[in-house]
């Protein structure tokens, strides 16, 4: 079967296969509360939604010049584009995948004293988050929680408080900003993730702050720096059920293939987990059951890695693979592979260095490099379709810092 006949298949089976592109199961959970606040601005809400629609100019504010450039591009297909921002400050969706939120991360030093003696620097990775608000379109920073995960839909939030390991969960609802409910957890949480339909969360357990860091010396240069280390306080996992509240520990062992922050997540059917492992046996992810063993991978998600965000396609047809091919001197020519789920073989190769949406079963978000292999390293998010050569640009170009330590800023897209 060739490329064509392939994505043919693919997409008419999209009806049948594509999980619900909706609002997930944690909205309906919260709608009543909603929709007691939401009467008096539904208007309003109706009203904004038509001018978001609507591409206006504004000053580019990134670069700092006085031009006057498009604010943003509106699709048909329902992309919403924004060249000229980086990072965004209006909302960037393309097909069923909506960019919820982003954020930043820098290293925050603390120094440890033992009498009236400091001895060994730490620090931690601390980030910050910007929310997409569903009523304006537009994200807004907001500085007080460690860790978000956005519930399918983009409506509702999972969130944990500034000191990591946390002992509650709070769901916050986006349109608002306010939490609508606290979860208590009797044991420390350090990651989030939802269930497919949003019913269920995945809490990853800690014993301590899985974003710590240590100061170290590389032996090479002399230069001091930050850096994860050589070990993980990953306890395990509760599963959270959100309608009734109520959840439950499994505990996982592991040895040093377990390296700082390796948080459990759902496999596409919502009936295993997967985490990050580090060595080449297990593939650089680990599955296990929902009581904490260990099982072999699904048929369709063998073949995936953990640090290619997009995984399947909608139809679970498709699996997206890592880079395996740069351009020198062509800025901007870089791909990654397209296979099959189930066997693996390769069926394309598509633009993009990271692969991190699926926007339907043909087209996915990725990051572009923008620059030259020698000219430091600048990228933009783009829109790629496999079979095409015409990356369609939807974000500003992200520069990152000289500090290598910083974290510029990263996307978190959901299914919408």
């Amino acid at each position: 079967m060739n490329v064509e006949e392939l994505l043919t298949e693919t997409l008419r089976e999209q009806a049948a296969d594509q999980a619900p592109a909706g609002p997930g199961f944690a909205d309906r959970v919260l709608a009543v509360r909603r929709r007691r606040r939401a009467r008096g601005f539904a208007s309003v809400a109706a009203a904004t939604a038509a001018v978001v629609a609507v591409a206006v100019a504004v000053p580019l504010l990134d670069s700092g010049k006085d031009d006057v450039r498009p604010a943003g591009i509106v699709g048909r297909d329902g992309t919403h584009a924004h060249p000229d921002q980086s990072p965004p400050r209006d909302m960037i969706a393309a097909g069923r995948s909506v960019l919820a939120a982003y954020y930043t991360g820098k290293p925050v030093m603390r120094t440890k004293e033992e009498g009236k003696e400091k001895t060994e620097e730490e620090g931690s990775t601390v980030r910050t988050y910007w929310l997409l608000d569903p009523r304006t379109g537009r994200y807004a920073k907001d500085t007080r929680w460690s860790y978000v995960a956005v519930a399918p839909g983009a409506r509702t939030a999972a969130v944990l408080e500034r000191n990591l390991p946390a002992h509650r969960i709070g769901l916050l609802d986006l349109a608002t900003g306010e939490v609508e409910r606290w979860i208590p957890v009797q044991r420390g949480v350090g990651g989030l993730a939802f269930s497919g339909d949003g019913g269920r969360l995945v809490a990853t357990t800690y014993a301590g702050n899985p974003d710590v860091l240590v100061r170290a010396t590389n032996a090479g240069t002399g230069e001091a720096g930050w850096m994860a280390p050589n070990r993980s306080s990953r306890t395990g996992f509760l599963l959270v059920d959100l309608a009734g509240g109520g959840s439950s520990w499994s505990k996982v062992s592991h040895g040093r293939e377990v390296l700082g922050r390796a948080d459990f997540a759902f496999t596409r059917d919502d009936r295993l987990l997967f985490a990050q492992v580090v060595g080449p046996k297990d593939g650089l992810e680990r599955f296990y059951d929902l009581s904490g063993a260990q099982v072999a991978a699904p048929a369709d998600e063998k073949h995936l890695r953990w640090d290619v965000p997009a995984r399947l396609s909608p139809n679970g047809r498709l699996a997206a693979l890592g880079l395996t091919k740069e351009v020198d001197g062509s800025p901007g020519r870089s791909y990654s592979s397209i296979r099959d789920s189930r066997t693996g073989r390769e069926i394309a190769m598509v633009r993009g260095g990271q692969l991190l949406a699926w926007a339907d079963d043909k087209r996915l978000i990725a990051w572009e490099r923008v620059t030259g292999l020698n000219e430091g390293y600048h990228d933009r998010l783009v829109l790629v379709t496999i079979g095409s050569e015409k990356p369609v640009p939807l974000s500003g170009t992200r520069m990152f810092d000289e500090d290598p330590e910083t974290l510029e800023w990263q996307p978190v897209f959901v299914s919408r």
